[in-house]
C-alpha cells in the first residue's frame, strides 16, 4: 500500500478535556480549509476551542516549514480524538461515604492535506 505524501500531522496530548466534548468541535471543522477552520476555532465559545486551534496551528506550521506546501490549499482531512489518562478524585457525601470523580484527558490529532490542483481543468474552452 502506498503512504500519502501530501499529509500533515499535529498530536497534542494530555489535554485536559473529556473526549466526548473536544469531538464535538472537531465535527465543525472536518472538511474545512484550515484558515477556515482556525477561524471558526477562533469565536467558538467552549474552553478548548483555544487548544484545538493550537493544534490546528502546529500542522500549518508543519506544513509550511517541514513539507513547504501552500497554506492556502490545506485543508482538514481528519481531525480525531482518543482517551488519555483519567485522573480519580474523591468527594466526600451523606453519611461518611465518598463518591468517585473522574477527571478525563484525551489525545488530539490533526491530519491536514494539501488540495491538487486541476490546472487543465480551469480554463477550459466551452463546446
Amino acid at each position: 500500500m502506498e503512504k500519502n505524501k501530501n499529509i500533515v500531522k499535529a498530536v497534542n496530548k494530555n489535554v485536559r478535556s473529556s473526549p466526548r466534548k473536544i469531538n464535538n468541535l472537531l465535527k465543525n471543522i472536518r472538511g474545512k480549509k484550515a484558515d477556515i477552520a482556525i477561524r471558526d476555532l477562533s469565536f467558538a465559545r467552549q474552553r478548548i476551542a483555544f487548544e484545538i486551534k493550537k493544534t490546528v496551528q502546529s500542522a500549518v506550521a508543519n506544513a509550511e516549514n517541514n513539507n513547504q506546501y501552500d497554506i492556502d490549499n490545506l485543508y482538514v482531512k481528519e481531525a480525531f480524538v482518543g482517551k488519555g489518562l483519567v485522573l480519580k478524585r474523591f468527594r466526600p457525601r451523606a453519611k461518611g461515604r465518598a463518591s468517585s470523580i473522574k477527571k478525563p484527558f484525551s489525545h488530539l490529532t490533526i491530519i491536514l492535506s494539501e488540495k491538487e490542483t486541476n490546472v487543465k481543468g480551469l480554463h477550459g474552452t466551452k463546446g
